[in-house]
């Protein structure tokens, strides 16, 4: 638990994938790619769990508790230095994402 924050909660089952895309087209970290027929990983730490993946897959085979993603990726952000953090108006598609 000491280091909960160093993870995401991203679970991908690719078996389910029927490769339309959608989570490579919603994802604002670029996290998943296509290959052709079916999603993959590139960057799961990337992750910030806004949950657009998710709310966006058709058959389940992406799944995130979201919440605080984004919250907490601008703050590793910052804390990092690695990554500017996001404007606001950058941060607030998937941040209303995760509301919806």
């Amino acid at each position: 638990m000491l280091h909960a924050y160093l993870e995401n909660t991203l679970r991908y089952d690719a078996s389910l994938c029927i490769g339309c895309g959608l989570c490579s087209q919603v994802c604002p970290h670029g996290v998943f790619d296509q290959n052709g027929r079916v999603a993959f990983l590139v960057r799961r730490e990337s992750c910030i769990e806004c949950g657009a993946c998710q709310r966006n897959c058709p058959t389940g085979a992406v799944q995130v508790d979201s919440g605080v993603g984004c919250a907490s990726g601008m703050i590793r952000a910052a804390l990092s230095r690695r990554n500017r953090v996001p404007r606001v108006a950058q941060a607030e598609p998937c941040c209303q994402a995760a509301d919806r």
